[in-house]
């Protein structure tokens, strides 16, 4: 939102953002599991890292494309700022914000499995990810096509359940979840 409402400080983060976003989670993991307390933590900071610019562009987008003839009419009734944000918006931000979400949601479960093959977690705690690079190294064929398939059923569900959630959000007033 801050974003949306301050153009200076879009311009400053942008360089920031972008370095961010592009460089791959695979690079950067290690140096997260050197700096993370524990190695749950930097799994969820790759999955943060990864899951939050989708999210974040998509709204700003949404934000940026509020329609101008209700600004204007805004304007016209002497709203505030803080008034077309609630009530413009923020409305028109919804149907970006769920598409981020849905995009993330998959990607978070890939930044996740990065996350693990880099932290070389074994034992009790281990994950699909761990799992599935045992299997790998052990040629234990049918364990590694059931990791894969539990993770593509994980990733699935992930976005279903994402999906659910937009359509209940959007179904009554946007055109996207309309039947």
């Amino acid at each position: 939102m801050v974003l949306a409402q301050s153009r200076w400080i879009e311009t400053l983060l942008s360089p920031l953002m972008v370095t961010l976003q592009v460089t791959p989670i695979v690079a950067i993991a290690p140096l997260i599991l050197v700096y993370a307390p524990t190695p749950w933590i930097a799994q969820l900071i790759c999955a943060f890292l990864v899951t939050f610019f989708p999210i974040m562009l998509n709204t700003l987008q949404g934000l940026k494309s509020a329609d101008r003839n209700h600004a204007d009419l805004l304007k016209t009734y002497s709203a505030s700022s803080w008034q077309a944000l609630v009530y413009l918006k923020l409305p028109s931000a919804h149907p970006g914000f769920f598409a981020g979400l849905k995009t993330a949601s998959g990607l978070a479960l890939v930044a996740t499995v990065v996350g693990e093959f880099a932290a070389g977690q074994a034992g009790n705690n281990a994950g699909l990810a761990f799992r599935l690079l045992e299997a790998q190294y052990r040629l234990n064929m049918p364990r590694l096509f059931a990791c894969l398939v539990l993770l593509a059923v994980l990733g699935a569900a992930m976005f279903y359940f994402t999906s659910i959630l937009s359509s209940l959000a959007l179904r009554h007033w946007h055109e996207s979840e309309r039947s």
